[in-house]
């Protein structure tokens, strides 16, 4: 594939990613709303709010198989048809019961894409040999701090209802403009692959000990790395998610924010990702992925624990951002070296344990905040960003950086 085509399909995935935390993030900041809607309490909303996770883990695996089988691209358009025809459903309920079964087709589609773009982005970063991964998450931050502050703006003056369908509408007109492009382009293969297909001797044709990148976690040190990467992506997403679903509710309730300044609360956090995600490359060039994973998850965790804890409304925010910078880089991280060992088969993996996270995230602090409080609660993120360092710190001479 040329250049230009390669240009072409990073700028089309990129779309995608941000597309995928635009509406995401449109949805999370009008789970107060919703909350109220439905008269749930905090444990009834995080059973709820389980529906995402579970939809999405229990898709994931399905989608490996389905890129596998058809190519991460297409599998990417249909699933953001269904995000954004799903995401038009939450405000329709009335009760917990059936907000989580529409949170799970909801949740379904978001992790069908996650998975799929995923995959494709893993590709190309193969064929591009450059650790560029972190620039696509970005984007998804981007998306997801346009989208928490539009949301935030929108809040006092438009119902649900209206937001949600618009997010939706918007996300049907981005994917029909964009998906033509990411159809037309077949996946990217690795230099080195496209030598051999041309007969020219490779690295490791000439030197048959040259290690090569394994497509399917087939030998049992392949499947524990895989699993290991998960584990990091398990931690990182729990922060990702606790943040999302209860950090606005935490600034409202426990600091007596306004709706739009807990909104703006999401989209400190995103920024802070946004940024962290867009110094990704650099970063892992000059420190590695050992050191970025062990030095964010240090940092998200001294983060949340300020953003928990504080007693002021700025300092909870800042607590946000810091955790943001140190959790940017650790998603992208694992799901890249997942998908570098395995294929989509590794993304597939390594994103249903991360996503596994977010299962057990929701209902988690739900029913703490119930037993203890909500800010007690939001803690136990801080707890797995340092399980997050410490297995980096401990798997260190087994990864590759």
């Amino acid at each position: 594939m040329q250049g230009e085509s390669l240009s072409r399909l990073r700028l089309a995935l990129t779309v995608f990613f941000a597309l995928d935390g635009f509406v995401f993030a449109g949805w999370v900041v009008r789970i107060p709303a919703i909350k109220e809607q439905t008269h749930a309490s905090a444990s009834d909303l995080g059973l709820a709010l389980l529906g995402v996770s579970a939809g999405a883990v229990v898709t994931m695996l399905l989608t490996g198989r389905l890129c596998h089988r058809y190519g991460s691209h297409p599998v990417t358009v249909v699933c953001a048809v269904l995000l954004s025809l799903s995401v038009t459903l939450p405000p329709l309920t009335h009760s917990a019961l059936t907000l989580g079964a529409v949170l799970l087709l909801f949740g379904a589609a978001y992790g069908g894409i996650n998975v799929a773009f995923n995959s494709a982005a893993v590709d190309l970063v193969a064929a591009l040999r450059r650790p560029i991964m972190p620039t696509f998450h970005a984007a998804f931050s981007l998306g997801g701090m346009i989208g928490a502050g539009l949301g935030g703006l929108v809040a006092g003056s438009l119902s649900p209802a209206r937001h949600l369908l618009g997010l939706g509408l918007i996300g049907l007109l981005v994917t029909a403009l964009t998906g033509p492009v990411l159809l037309r382009q077949p996946s990217p293969r690795p230099p080195d692959q496209l030598l051999a297909d041309a007969g020219t001797p490779t690295d490791r044709t000439r030197n048959p000990r040259t290690p090569r990148t394994p497509r399917a976690p087939r030998a049992p040190r392949t499947r524990r790395l895989v699993i290991v990467f998960g584990l990091i992506a398990l931690c990182t997403a729990y922060g990702e998610g606790a943040l999302a679903d209860w950090g606005a509710l935490h600034l409202q309730q426990d600091l007596d924010s306004s709706a739009g300044v807990a909104a703006v609360g999401y989209s400190c956090f995103a920024l802070a990702m946004t940024v962290g995600r867009l110094t990704g490359t650099t970063l892992l060039e000059r420190l590695g992925r050992t050191r970025t994973v062990v030095a964010g998850g240090a940092v998200a965790s001294a983060g949340m624990l300020l953003g928990s804890l504080a007693p002021t409304l700025w300092a909870a925010l800042l607590g946000y951002a810091i955790t943001g910078l140190g959790l940017a880089n650790l998603f992208p991280v694992a799901v890249e070296r997942a998908g570098a060992l395995a294929g989509p088969s590794g993304v597939a993996i390594a994103s249903t344990l991360g996503y596994g996270g977010m299962l057990l995230g929701p209902p988690a602090i739900g029913f703490m905040a119930d037993w203890f409080s909500l800010p007690t609660a939001l803690t136990s993120v801080a707890a797995l960003a340092a399980v997050a360092a410490a297995i980096g710190l401990a798997t260190r001479r087994t990864t590759t950086d």
